[in-house]
């Protein structure tokens, strides 16, 4: 697939941070994206985004965890501008906890719409896309889907859970030997809009754990997904530490997360226990993409830029191995010859 002007994109939590930054490159491209979130405000500025950018938007108020609500918004989807071409499944609800201090509620909710949203947005984009046997699902996943830190078991846990969902879907779509793609991306921490609304149950303010990169980072990686045929991506060198980490040494990072994740996620500043968050209902306003970490965050990451040019990666090094092996080989030869002069 090639993302231009005939391009019919749905994205799900479009209102902000990785989902804003993502319609806006779509936007760019001209493409016609469907823009799903549940808060209004948010929409209408993402819907503003795409256009002043070049593309064609219609913004689709839709609380994911209703498969109600997203079947109808794909419908309207395909009666605005056709088959669906690319369906990318973002949106998310976290909160701030240890897990006996959240409500069975509170847990089942983050589930439904970060887990169940994505396996509702997949079938909705299953039913439009297999009879044309054609089209391209994007998982946005995260490093948390390997390896989990305190603060953020539903949420880790729903990752976990598209990792395996997802990998099960992949072999029955490569069963029915179908056309339809299907691609993860695995997110590192984000400077996005989750840190200016997530719910937060500690005495201090909340931030991304580890090297933060800019949504902008995973936008760029998620429209290369849907470029071109990965099973999965790594975005930021931390996601395949954390990867890498949980395979090697678990227990070993068992007892490192334990601290260093819990101090990490928290600031100096004390939490404002007023503070509203959008965990049941959207906060009003346009939000944007970014959190308030602009000056700790990366604008580019070299892994994601190996992962798009590892071809020519793996060239130069062959290249560069061949001629290192001529280098020794003509060294040896020189050495022997001097042997037996």
């Amino acid at each position: 697939m090639r993302v231009g002007s005939d391009t019919v994109c749905v994205v799900t939590g479009a209102s902000g941070g990785v989902g804003r930054a993502t319609v806006r490159m779509l936007g760019e491209r001209g493409a016609k994206v469907v823009l799903l979130a549940r808060g209004r405000d948010g929409l209408e500025g993402a819907k503003h985004d795409v256009e002043s950018r070049g593309g064609r938007a219609i913004a689709v108020p839709t609380d994911v965890s209703n498969f109600e609500q997203v079947q109808a918004a794909a419908d309207a989807a395909e009666r605005e501008f056709g088959p669906i071409d690319l369906w990318i499944n973002n949106a998310m609800v976290s909160m701030y906890s240890p897990f006996m201090k959240m409500s069975p509620e509170e847990f089942q909710h983050i589930v439904n719409v970060t887990f169940l949203g994505t396996v509702h947005g997949t079938r909705c984009a299953l039913q439009h896309m297999l009879p044309h046997d054609r089209g391209k699902i994007i998982q946005v996943g995260s490093a948390l889907a390997f390896r989990s830190i305190p603060l953020q078991s539903a949420y880790c846990a729903s990752k976990h859970a598209i990792q395996g969902f997802t990998e099960s879907l992949r072999t029955e779509l490569l069963h029915e030997k179908s056309n339809v793609g299907l691609s993860l991306v695995n997110m590192p921490a984000l400077n996005t809009t989750q840190f200016v609304w997530t719910k937060n149950k500690m005495p201090h303010k909340a931030r991304p754990t580890g090297a933060i990169f800019q949504p902008e980072v995973a936008a760029e990686a998620i429209l290369f997904a849907a470029e071109h045929d990965r099973r999965e991506i790594m975005v930021g060198y931390t996601t395949v530490e954390a990867t890498l980490g949980e395979k090697v040494i678990p227990g070993l990072l068992d007892h490192y997360l334990a601290d260093a994740a819990w101090k990490g996620a928290m600031l100096p500043e004390p939490a404002d226990p007023e503070k509203q968050d959008n965990f049941w209902e959207p906060l009003p306003g346009d939000h944007g993409s970014h959190g308030p970490f602009d000056d700790l965050s990366h604008r580019f990451s070299f892994q994601l830029w190996a992962t798009k040019n590892r071809s020519k990666l793996v060239s130069g090094l062959l290249v560069v191995g061949m001629g290192l092996s001529a280098l020794l080989l003509r060294n040896r030869n020189n050495s022997h010859k001097g042997f037996f002069s």
